[in-house]
């Protein structure tokens, strides 16, 4: 039977790689409050019916997959999106209508989806980050604070980030992130400063560029190194993921967080009190 717990979860893209990792993650009791109350996917899904925990290896624990969007947010005071950004968009929809919070770690969304969170923040508490790793989101605000003491005449900035080679998107959202907290360490605009790729008779380095390169191949789970370079001295901080379970850990994490908070955008920072 499903674990008995104080909040009730749901798992959007529940077949999924990081659905399944969420799912065992849940049903493993390392979060006593947790129940797993539901789970979705598409309806061209052929884990359509199956029991979720016999599908993620736990053993059956009474849930099965259900295609029925309204029924699984009704069933949860929480769910958490692992799924696409088209579906990302249908299921902040269904939030803003039913008021319930949601927690998104889907990876490649654009300014479409974001704003799409935004309006479903005005009726329910939504929590998006690029990356679920508690220890990538206290580098994010570590980034963030090295930016700002070390100024752009003395020191350049460069981001590298490596995923294995079937990740579509790049660079990574993470890998953005980083960016992002160094352009508002800086205090610029991140689209202005970015260099995203070289090749070529480039010219030197404009003073201030944030620079991205980005490797694929293998099975990387995920890279990610920021280089603060001056002139005889560099400083290199990062963040390597050796296991995805760390993912569904920080996503049911922020979902016990998220639950019962009041109509707003949150973010794993929120969560950390960072």
């Amino acid at each position: 039977m499903t674990k008995i717990g104080n909040t009730k979860i749901g798992i959007l893209g529940a077949a999924g790689r990081m659905g399944q990792m969420i799912a065992k993650e849940i049903l493993s009791g390392a979060h006593g409050a947790a129940t797993l109350a539901a789970a979705g996917e598409h309806g061209e899904s052929t884990a359509l019916g199956r029991d979720i925990g016999a599908l993620c290896g736990f053993g059956d624990c009474g849930v099965r997959i259900i295609s029925d969007r309204d029924a699984v947010f009704a069933a949860c005071d929480v769910l958490i999106d692992f799924t696409t950004p088209a579906a990302t968009m249908e299921n902040t929809a269904a939030a803003h209508a039913s008021g319930k919070a949601l927690v998104i770690g889907t990876t490649g969304l654009g300014a479409v989806e974001d704003a799409a969170i935004t309006a479903a923040a005005a009726r329910a508490a939504v929590l998006q980050a690029a990356n679920m790793s508690v220890g990538v989101n206290v580098l994010l605000s570590v980034v963030e604070q090295l930016a700002a003491r070390l100024g752009p005449k003395d020191f350049d900035i460069e981001i590298f980030e490596a995923h294995h080679k079937h990740k579509v998107d790049a660079p990574s959202g993470t890998a953005l992130a980083l960016a992002e907290a160094a352009a508002k360490g800086r205090g610029v605009k991140l689209d202005e400063a970015m260099v995203p790729a070289r090749f070529g008779q480039i010219g030197p380095r404009p003073e201030g560029a944030i620079g991205m390169s980005v490797f694929r191949g293998g099975d990387v789970i995920g890279d990610h190194t920021v280089t603060f370079a001056a002139l005889g001295e560099r400083i290199e901080i990062g963040h390597r993921a050796s296991d995805r379970a760390l993912f569904a850990r920080g996503a049911v994490r922020a979902a016990m967080w998220l639950a019962g908070k009041a109509p707003g955008r949150y973010t794993m920072r929120d969560v950390l009190g960072l």
